[in-house]
C-alpha cells in the first residue's frame, strides 16, 4: 500500500504535482524526501509571476543535514507560494501532501516523465 497519495503525479527528483484545476497544479515534495531531508528549517520558493521549467532548479530546501535544490515538475506560471511554509517551514516534513505544499503554477507543460503513485514507490523501492 502506497503512502503517497494515488490521484498526484511524481518526478523522480521527488516533487509532487497534483491534477490541474482550472489549469492551476499544486507541487509539493514526497513524504520519502522530506523524511530524507530531514527537519527542514528554510524554504526558498520562485516568486509569483516567475516562470518555471519542467525538470529545472526552482528553489531550494534548507534542512539540518543538507541543503537540497527544489525542482519544478512541471513548466509553467508561479500563480501562488504557501506563505504558511515560508512562515513554519516544518509543515514540509509533518504534512507535505496537505498544509505542507510549496507552491502552485498555471501549467504550460508536463515533464513526460512523472510517475503514477505506483511507479514512484517502485522507484523509490530501487
Amino acid at each position: 500500500m502506497s503512502i503517497n497519495p494515488e490521484q498526484l503525479r511524481y518526478s523522480k527528483e521527488h516533487e509532487w504535482v497534483g491534477a490541474p484545476e482550472d489549469g492551476v497544479s499544486t507541487v509539493g515534495i514526497t513524504s520519502h524526501a522530506a523524511d530524507a531531508l530531514g527537519d527542514v528549517v528554510f524554504v526558498q520558493l520562485p516568486e509569483v509571476g516567475a516562470s518555471v521549467t519542467a525538470g529545472e532548479s526552482c528553489g531550494e530546501l534548507e534542512s539540518t543535514k543538507s541543503v537540497s535544490e527544489l525542482y519544478a515538475p512541471v513548466s509553467g506560471e508561479v500563480t501562488e507560494v504557501n506563505q504558511d511554509v515560508n512562515d513554519d517551514p516544518s509543515l514540509v516534513n509533518s504534512a507535505p501532501f496537505e498544509d505542507g505544499w510549496l507552491f502552485r503554477v498555471k501549467v504550460a507543460g508536463e515533464d513526460a516523465e512523472l510517475l503514477t503513485a505506483a511507479e514512484y514507490d517502485a522507484f523509490i523501492a530501487g
